[in-house]
Order: structure tokens, then C-alpha cells, then sequence
């Protein structure tokens, strides 16, 4: 019987494996120029830890089981609660600010399709102990310093930012009661992945009178900060989330990406922990997902059994960014699997191993044909191999000779003496 893998994952050949860890290596560089640290939780969480602040609804999106000590654990979804658990349990050794990133394999059970998987990698950078929007301006730095190492420009992606407080202001403004926020969120929230009609129908089941409707409807349709109305301007609660906002952006052009992010008041977040900023990266054209998504959280620590702390962060996983760059031809060529191919001439394999035991012991991938043959086939071996330079040994080296030494991007040949070959 034939084995098919699992709806929603990846089997990663070599190209694929390639890839991933180019791209690994770009996250890691970015977290690192910026001053953060790696960090590693387990794979399997109590599945109360996502439970109790999201509900019991949250376990339909989860892998869960329940195993042989009756305990109930689910893969990770995301790293921020694991994150936040962490901190909780040392929280009182732990210098601040607190900067940590991490990479890791995550679980979600949902639908599989275009740019979303039911398995798939995120990277996370969270920062912890800074209050003020400072902090906020930090994090999307370093995304756009991530998509700017990739090669993609402001004319490809944009970071599309809001407030929950900015909006949950307006929308009380407009008369909606404090208990029917989180339910207009999560429709808005929506906004982009169902049609216009079917967003109107949602409102109205969730007992939006026409006027309220019509208000978020014009406010959803403001392109700027300047678009606000000024008697919601006067609202205390609407001037102070203004203001905040005002900030961010200035920290933005301070830290000289203000190019590529603008304000966008539909911007929500579908995560219930967010309290402040939230903002997401979309490409241009309208083709993905959102590719990064984060914001700020002040409340989960201290949710989580810890001392409440300002944060904020963000994750970013590597589906979409890598169908991004993919269609944007940025997608890295494959690296060749060997620098250099020992081929023998005759009987020669005693010395092809002398060959390949200098030459690794130097660090160079080194690959020869363990099953033998001749030098055509060995050669094919090598263009396989996509090897930069053949090392064609002959029986001459046992005498402590030479080698030749072809350029498979050339052809040119020359001879070299053993001990100085790949000095």
C-alpha cells in the first residue's frame, strides 16, 4: 500500500531543504543585527495554555490528544504563549529588556490551501519590558530589514498599520456596546477573506443596527490619519490612540522606513491578546496572504500567571513569504552539493581517497563515485553533483605527482601538486 503524507504538510527534497534553511539563515541574521536571542520551547503544550485565554472554541483549530496520563496537550499553533510562559517562570531573574527570537515548526488544523498549511515554520521576535511605541517601531524594523535582505522593495510589500484601541474607540463611538468589540473585530477582521455582501450579512446577525453599519463602513474607507472626523477626533479616547499612532510613524522615519508602511484602520488581528498597535505586511499586488503579522500584547503575561509586563512582537511564517518570492524570481538557485568531484583515471581509487581526505579535512565539499566506473560516467557524476572543479587522479600521484584539476565552468585544466590544492 502506498503511504501518502499528511494533508497540509511537506516532504522537503533537497532544493526544498535548500531553501528553508537560506531562508532560516536570512530570519536569524536579521534577529541578530538587531541584538535579539535565540530561544526554544517544547513542540507538545498543556492545551490550557491556549485554552484559557482564547477559549475552548480555540481547540477546533488545534492538534490535540490526550495521552496515556489522561493530560490534554496540543502541537503549538504559535510561539507567543510559549513565550510568555517562559518569561512567567523566571521572570523575576530575567534582565529587561527582554529580546528573543525564535524559529520554529508549528500546527494549525484548518483547511489546507493556497499559502496556509496545516504545518509549517514561523519566525518570532518578541520584545519585552519596553513600554511605548518605541518598542512597536523596533519590531517592524526589523521585519522590513527581513524583506529588504531578500531583495523585495516598498514597490513590493507595504506594512499595513492600526491601533485596537484607535478602533474599538470608533466603534463605540458609533453607539456598538463594549461586549459586541471582540464579535465587530473578528468580522472586520475578516474584511479581506469573504466578499462585501457576506461581511454586511455578519454584521447584521451580530445585531448591528443599519447607522452602525453604515459608520463602519466609513470609517473602513479612510486612507489616512487625516481622514478622521473631527467630532471623533474629540473623543479623549480617539485623540490618545491619534497621537500614539503619530508616534509610531515618527519612529519609523527616524528609523528610515517610512516608505514602506502606512496606516490602515482595517487592520485588526485576529488574536484576542492584542492590546495597542497591530499591523501586518502584505505584498502590493494583492496575490497572498498577509505575510507578517504582529502588535502589541500587555496583558498576556500577566494572563499567563506572570507579572504583567509591556510586549510586543511578531511572526512571520515561511509559506507565503516563500510563494512571494518565488513569483517576485528571488527564490535562491539550489547550492551545489559538492565544491569539488574526485574522479579516477585507471586504477586510482587509493589515491582518490588521499584526494578526498585532503580536501575535507580543509573543509570543502567533496563528493567521488563509491560505486566506481569510468571516467565518463564519473564525470556525469560531477555534473550531477553540479561540482565547480573535477579532481581527475591518476596514477601518478602515488609517486606524490600532481593532480588535474578541471574548472566546470570553463573547462580550462591544469595540473596541481596535492598538498597545494585548494590553498
Amino acid at each position: 500500500m502506498k503511504i501518502q503524507q499528511v494533508r497540509g504538510t511537506r516532504d522537503f527534497y533537497p532544493e526544498d531543504m535548500a531553501f528553508r534553511q537560506w531562508l532560516v539563515e536570512h530570519w536569524r541574521q536579521a534577529s541578530r543585527r538587531a541584538g535579539f536571542v535565540e530561544v526554544d520551547g517544547p513542540e507538545l503544550e498543556p492545551l490550557e495554555l491556549y485554552t484559557d485565554k482564547s477559549g475552548p472554541e480555540i481547540a477546533e483549530q488545534l492538534y490535540w490528544l490526550q495521552d496515556k496520563g489522561g493530560r490534554k496537550l496540543a502541537l503549538r499553533p504559535e510561539f507567543t504563549p510559549t513565550l510568555a510562559r517562559m518569561i512567567a517562570a523566571r521572570q523575576a531573574s530575567l534582565p529587561e529588556p527582554i529580546r528573543w527570537f525564535n524559529i520554529s515548526r508549528c500546527f494549525r488544523y484548518e483547511r489546507a490551501q493556497k499559502g496556509r498549511l496545516r504545518e509549517f515554520f514561523q519566525w518570532n521576535v518578541d520584545l519585552v519590558g519596553v513600554e511605548g511605541e518605541i518598542a512597536d517601531a523596533e519590531c517592524i524594523s526589523i521585519a522590513v530589514d527581513l524583506v529588504r535582505s531578500l531583495g523585495l522593495t516598498p514597490e513590493d510589500v507595504q506594512v499595513k498599520i492600526n491601533d485596537r484601541r484607535l478602533l474599538a474607540a470608533l466603534v463605540r463611538h458609533l453607539g456598538i456596546a463594549e461586549d459586541r468589540v471582540p464579535v465587530v473585530f473578528g468580522i472586520l477582521d475578516k474584511r479581506d477573506k469573504v466578499p462585501p455582501e457576506t461581511l454586511s450579512v455578519m454584521m447584521a446577525e451580530a445585531g448591528l443596527e443599519a447607522a452602525q453599519r453604515e459608520g463602519l463602513s466609513r470609517i473602513l474607507a479612510w486612507k489616512g490619519l487625516g481622514d478622521i472626523d473631527a467630532q471623533e477626533l474629540a473623543t479623549p479616547e480617539v485623540h490618545a490612540a491619534v497621537e500614539a499612532l503619530r508616534r509610531l510613524f515618527g519612529f519609523l522615519e527616524a528609523y528610515g522606513i517610512a516608505e514602506w508602511c502606512r496606516f490602515d484602520i482595517g487592520i485588526v488581528r485576529g488574536l484576542a491578546y492584542y492590546t495597542g498597535p497591530v499591523w501586518e505586511v502584505y505584498d502590493l499586488k494583492g496575490e497572498f496572504r498577509a505575510i507578517f503579522g504582529g502588535g502589541r500584547y500587555d496583558r498576556l503575561l500577566g494572563e499567563l500567571g506572570g507579572k504583567a509586563m509591556p510586549a510586543c512582537g511578531f511572526g512571520c511564517g515561511d509559506v507565503v513569504l516563500g510563494l512571494l518570492l518565488e513569483e517576485r524570481g528571488l527564490r535562491p538557485e539550489a547550492q551545489r552539493s559538492a565544491e569539488y568531484f574526485v574522479a579516477a583515471e585507471g586504477d586510482s581509487s587509493a589515491g582518490v581517497l588521499r584526494v578526498v581526505r585532503h580536501l575535507r579535512e580543509r573543509n570543502f565539499p567533496t563528493q567521488y563515485d563509491l560505486k566506481g566506473g569510468n571516467l565518463k560516467r564519473q564525470m556525469k557524476k560531477a555534473a550531477d553533483a553540479a561540482a565547480r572543479f573535477v579532481v581527475i587522479v591518476g596514477p601518478v600521484l602515488a609517486a606524490g605527482g600532481t593532480v588535474t584539476v578541471r574548472d566546470m565552468q570553463s573547462g580550462e585544466q591544469r595540473e596541481v601538486p596535492l598538498e597545494s590544492l585548494g590553498g
